[in-house]
């Protein structure tokens, strides 16, 4: 499953609507990225996201603020966004740093404005329907398999990871498509047992190519959701695309999906601001 080409879509689809709203409005959608410390990957992934704002018509506000930084002064950075007209979503890179408390940090956003799908209040909205933002990953994931035709109703989905911005989230999401979820963890007992009951499997715990082939049901659609030093994934490519119906590749799989949520979703939060969405 190539992420590249949906992705390529659903971005020239935000740019048309990015350049609508301009024209309609003189307003120009802006996404704040904040950056704590300078963590070659963070730095890495923030410059990336902020060069596709640029290239789909989003202003881009960069925020970095030093690895040493409190909970407090960060939830402070983060309650000024929030409360700015001129910001429309607000993207908090993560790891955010030993001493930050995290979820106090993810809290302070707007959920208006929360178009990375990190907040609880945009939680309970994936997990009921309502109006809100997905978190991004698992948001691209659905994409993606919508854009390949994946029957999800009946089907017995595994996720494997329990993070509260992936592998939770991923899974209420797909609960929501009639797919009977099954979550594993690193204390599930005998995993390859469950892996090979799984008609659909998302790899989401951050543990290079955990899952092989021969954990495989013969048919599954495998989508690798993590994300490893030296472009691996959570699944072993090689052996798995020899059982698996369909795959997606680390990198060019999930990657590319998730900026595109993110872009979209930042052009929505503008809209729904302006009220106009």
């Amino acid at each position: 499953m190539d992420g590249t080409a949906p992705a390529r879509r659903l971005t020239d689809a935000t740019a048309a609507a990015a350049a609508d709203l301009r024209l309609r409005t003189g307003v120009t959608p802006c996404l704040a990225t904040v950056l704590v410390g300078e963590d070659p990957a963070s730095v890495t992934y923030v410059r990336m996201k902020r060069a596709r704002c640029e290239k789909t018509g989003i202003r881009s506000r960069h925020v970095p603020l030093p690895a040493t930084t409190s909970t407090a002064r960060l939830v402070d950075t983060l309650g000024e966004l929030s409360a700015d007209p001129a910001v429309h979503g607000i993207l908090l890179q993560h790891p955010a740093g030993p001493q930050v408390d995290e979820r106090a940090a993810f809290e302070a956003i707007d959920p208006a404005k929360d178009v990375d799908g990190v907040t609880t209040h945009s939680f309970a909205a994936m997990s009921f329907g309502l109006p809100g933002f997905t978190s991004c990953t698992p948001g691209g994931i659905m994409r993606l398999l919508d854009e390949y035709r994946v029957e999800l109703a009946g089907k017995h989905a595994v996720v494997v990871g329990r993070s509260a911005i992936l592998g939770r989230p991923a899974g209420m999401l797909l609960l929501a498509r009639d797919a009977t979820v099954t979550y594993c963890h690193s204390r599930t007992a005998d995993l390859p047992a469950i892996l090979r009951e799984a008609d659909v499997l998302v790899a989401a715990v951050g543990r290079p190519e955990l899952v092989r082939g021969e954990h495989l049901k013969p048919g599954a659609v495998v989508v690798d959701a993590g994300y490893n030093p030296g472009n691996v994934g959570d699944v072993h490519f090689a052996s798995a695309a020899e059982r698996a119906s369909l795959i997606t590749p680390v990198p060019g799989g999930v990657g590319p999906m998730t900026i595109a949520v993110l872009l979209a979703q930042t052009v929505e939060a503008a809209t729904r601001q302006l009220g106009l969405g």
